[in-house]
């Protein structure tokens, strides 16, 4: 018999540094800016002084007054300021890297096709912990602006907009750029929110549910009487693949999450939860289904992926969408990715063909038709107007707080999504937080204007 020299390696289904995230172009920004950065502390004092003249961590009176403008007052839009806050990460490494900026603009021109949206909320992904260290190889080199979904308000539209006005909710799409107070996206990559929906879900349901609506429905093919597992069943996307599961009668799903969160995801649909830090998840699945599951769904990579193949039944579809196995702290773990990458998965052609399974690899950021996506969007928010999805949010941090998101995130604490707020915190929450102390930095912007001078101080996000 012929020898078959056919081999698959997952990272050519799927790339190693992986995460999830969308496919738009970042859109360049043009604009003369002025720069502040402060520690915390500094942040609560620019903002009480009554004789400054703009709160520099607040949008401007004009800015807010915006909707009366728009790209057919060209005039009147440059001599309006536009102030805002944005996370900006500065280089690579720990949580630290992640600086809060205050930034005071001419107001934009918008180009064709574009809109100006007020952000009220972004959406935490574990791309951007993998962005933080340098393992997203889709994020521009620092110093950049992440953040890949957000919610908000149009401000101004661009010409030839024709379904969107200002004032309308929407749903933003980004590579990324979302993190801040006010962004310019092209109107093709918002969604109008439903009334029901608050800005919180909004800036939830994007990135989380479209990767699980693809992978479950447009990958694995889940059909009634199935069984599916889902790694880190009580994150984002595995609170979606559960209540998307439930739209689909008769499938059976198996969670893997600690011990502390099995009530929850059971409530939210979990059939079986496993606690997979103090038992062996292949044993329990085997103990109820002996034969595996149909659909396996791997964040995590490495030798959890072997798992996963070994797993599934005759038929059966792997999905990989992940190396959270890469990811064991604060800053790059060249240990754990080296591990990761010594133990994933390897079949030749001929061994896959013999085990009538499929394996397949998942990056949302790779897929560039803009139509899929909509569609996929479209379907969504469907069914969250049907009441059949609702996106769950763990917690909701102010910028100044997104050290503290990150870790909550990469500590695995999360059940369902952190949102992260662009809106300033409040005099009486700052007076209960400890700010870190200041820290002085590299200014990381430069204007384009060079008649125009920056003042850069740094706004420290409190840990």
């Amino acid at each position: 018999m012929p020898t078959y020299h056919t081999l698959l390696r997952l990272e050519k289904l799927f790339p190693f540094s992986l995460s999830i995230c969308l496919s738009e172009c970042q859109r360049p920004n043009t604009l003369n800016s002025q720069v502040v950065m402060m520690s915390g502390e500094e942040a609560l004092t620019q903002q009480q002084p009554p004789e400054q003249e703009g709160k520099p961590d607040e949008p401007s009176p004009a800015a807010s007054e915006a909707p009366e403008e728009s790209a057919s007052t060209p005039a009147a839009a440059e001599e309006t300021p536009l102030s805002y806050r944005a996370l900006v990460l500065t280089g690579h490494g720990g949580y630290e890297k992640v600086k809060l900026q205050v930034k005071t603009q001419t107001r934009p021109q918008l180009l064709a096709g574009d809109v100006l949206v007020r952000v009220k909320a972004c959406g935490l992904n574990f791309s951007e912990l993998l962005g933080r260290q340098g393992l997203y190889e889709l994020l521009p080199a620092p110093p950049v602006i992440m953040g890949m979904e957000g919610s908000g308000v149009i401000e101004a539209v661009g010409e030839g907009v024709k379904d969107r006005e200002v004032g309308d909710r929407v749903i933003v799409l980004s590579r990324n750029g979302m993190w801040q107070e006010a962004v310019v996206v092209s109107a093709n990559l918002t969604f109008a929110m439903p009334e029901q929906m608050s800005f919180e879900e909004g800036a939830a349901l994007p990135v989380n549910y479209v990767t699980a609506y693809m992978m479950l429905f447009e990958m694995a093919n889940v059909r009634p009487g199935k069984s599916v597992l889902i790694h880190m069943a009580a994150g984002g996307v595995g609170v979606a693949v559960t209540q998307l599961c439930q739209t689909v009668p008769d499938v059976t799903v198996f969670g893997t999450a600690s011990a502390t969160k099995h009530e929850t995801i059971a409530q939210g649909g979990v059939t079986h939860p496993i606690d997979y830090r103090t038992k062996d998840y292949v044993e329990e699945i085997r103990k109820i289904s002996p034969k595996g599951v149909d659909i396996v769904l791997d964040p995590l990579g490495g030798s959890d992926t072997q798992k996963g193949f070994g797993l599934l039944k005759p038929l059966g579809t792997l999905v990989v969408f992940g190396a959270a196995n890469c990811v064991t702290g604060q800053k790059k773990n060249l240990l754990a990715m080296a591990k990761t990458w010594y133990n994933q998965l390897s079949l030749t052609a001929l061994k896959l063909m013999q085990a009538n399974k499929s394996v397949c690899g998942f990056h949302l950021g790779y897929i560039t038709d803009e139509e899929l996506i909509r569609t996929t969007m479209v379907k969504l928010l469907e069914l969250y107007e049907q009441g059949k999805i609702k996106p769950r949010i763990d917690s909701c941090y102010h910028f100044e707080e997104v050290t503290d998101a990150m870790r909550r995130m990469q500590e695995r604490q999360n059940i369902g999504k952190v949102i992260l707020l662009p809106e300033a915190k409040t005099e009486e929450v700052k007076s209960k937080s400890n700010p870190e102390p200041v820290e002085k930095v590299e200014q990381t912007e430069a204007a384009v204007n060079e008649k125009e001078e920056e003042a850069t101080e740094e706004v420290k996000a409190e840990g």
